[in-house]
This record gives C-alpha cells, structure tokens and sequence, in this order.
C-alpha cells in the first residue's frame, strides 16, 4: 500500500510518502520518504506537485 500526502516540515511545504507491505492482514515492512516541494517559481510545469 502506498501513502502519499503533503504537509510542513521545518517549516517547509513537504510530501511524504510511506509504502507499507501487507502480510497476514498486518503491516509487515514500512518505508517512507520526505521531500521538499519547490517553490512554486521553480516549477517546470503549472500543475504543481500533486496535480495530475
């Protein structure tokens, strides 16, 4: 299962991302990873990060 959402850290705009493994119906592994999302001037295209 994967997790995306966005939030402040440092009090800077991030995404976080966990992904979890399944087994026997409970979580069995957990990885997760932040990321500083850019300010909106550097971006290379209008549709931001989370924006499809």
């Amino acid at each position: 299962m994967l997790a995306v959402s966005e939030g402040r850290f440092a009090d800077q705009p991030t995404s976080y991302y966990d992904l979890f493994r399944i087994e026997n119906g409970k979580i069995a592994e957990h990885w997760d990873v932040m990321e500083t999302i850019a300010l909106e001037s550097d971006w290379n295209h209008p549709n931001g990060k989370f924006n499809f």
